[in-house]
């Protein structure tokens, strides 16, 4: 496949016709935790591969008020652990997700930006041989 191919077709749940099955399961809005239990911030978007059908990223805000100077990020669902009706749960560190690449929409359609995301959080991207995608929403122990 060409780079084009695997991620062309990444966008905003938001900006499709398309809905989380069942809105229990709809994380928008969520707050983010790390495995520490530290608030991180908000899920604010979920970026979804239309070819698949699959939410590959939460796209989540942090910091800033009222929406000015919040810093946005992705996070791969892999690192999701638990959602509950409140929450979303993730593998990472607060420390860890200040290095983070920024969410740049400039870069949305670049192979090589998926790739450092997904490298700095320590995940094979979803196009990579063998993944297999993650049991998200649910617990994973």
């Amino acid at each position: 496949m060409s780079a084009k191919t695997n991620t062309d077709t990444l966008v905003k749940l938001g900006d499709t016709d398309l809905q989380v099955a069942d809105s229990n399961e709809d994380v928008r809005g969520r707050k983010v935790v790390d495995r520490a239990g530290e608030d991180i911030g908000h899920v604010d978007a979920l970026l979804v591969d239309q070819r698949d059908n699959k939410v590959r990223f939460l796209r989540v805000a942090a910091g800033g008020f009222l929406g000015i100077g919040e810093r946005k990020f992705l996070i791969p669902v892999d690192a999701v652990t638990q959602v509950t009706p409140k929450e979303v749960r993730i593998d990472q560190t607060r420390q860890h997700l200040i290095g983070a690449p920024a969410y740049d929409p400039t870069l949305v359609y670049k192979q090589d930006y998926y790739n450092d995301v997904y490298g700095y959080y320590g995940y094979p991207p979803y196009w990579s041989p063998g993944y297999v995608y993650p049991p998200y929403p649910y617990y994973r122990g």
